[in-house]
């Protein structure tokens, strides 16, 4: 990804307080010096601002996202430096954590599998059921919410919280009523479930995924 002009990147996206978030940030790179600046969320794409001029990332360059409330890790279908296989990606630490909002956004114009740890939880949802979701080491106690747009959870103590839409899953598994599984594109988790799944909200939630595939 080349540098570009601030004043070239901004005359080209017309940046105002309704379409746009943006918090200080530092650039996380391997083997070299952080870089400090301003991430840039925008109806246009991601982009990351210094002194040196501005890098940018329209949705379509986006391969996929992982996010936290306070980290972004952009994939992209750039290859990486020195010869070295795969895809290059751009980690990002927030000064400012992302609102559950932004994030929906932002995961809704990348539109491709995401991990997003960043779920809205005073969003409409069919069923709360109070869970547990399994770790290697020790997991999160938490509520599900199972919504008509996807599946959150909203872990106590801040960790493993997550938000998975229907484009992120490929399939749920519920084989008695007190666990459910997701199997994603990018990750598989799996909840102990302390009250029992009605069968009508997991079939509920069945059609809608399988709607989301068909489209």
């Amino acid at each position: 990804m080349n540098w570009i002009s601030v004043t070239v990147l901004w005359a080209g996206v017309c940046l105002t307080a309704s379409a746009a978030w943006q918090t200080s940030a530092k650039w996380e790179r391997t083997l070299e010096p952080g870089v400090r600046g301003t991430l840039v969320v925008d109806d246009q794409g991601v982009a990351f601002h210094t002194g040196r001029g501005a890098i940018d990332w329209p949705y379509q360059q986006i391969r996929t996202l992982d996010l936290t409330t306070k980290e972004l890790v952009v994939g992209t279908y750039e290859n990486r430096r020195w010869n070295t296989p795969g895809q290059r990606s751009y980690h990002f630490r927030l000064s400012q954590p992302m609102p559950p909002d932004v994030a929906r956004q932002l995961t809704a114009h990348i539109g491709k599998p995401v991990r997003d740890a960043v779920p809205e939880p005073s969003s409409s949802a069919l069923a709360v059921i109070p869970a547990h979701r399994r770790a290697r080491f020790g997991g999160s106690n938490g509520v599900l919410r199972l919504k008509t747009d996807g599946i959150d959870f909203v872990s106590t103590d801040g960790r493993h919280s997550g938000s998975w839409r229907w484009a992120d899953l490929q399939t749920l598994a519920n084989p008695n009523p007190y666990e459910l599984r997701l199997t994603g594109y990018r990750e598989i988790v799996a909840f102990d479930l302390k009250a029992p799944l009605n069968r009508a909200i997991y079939e509920k939630l069945w059609d809608r995924l399988y709607a989301e595939a068909g489209q």
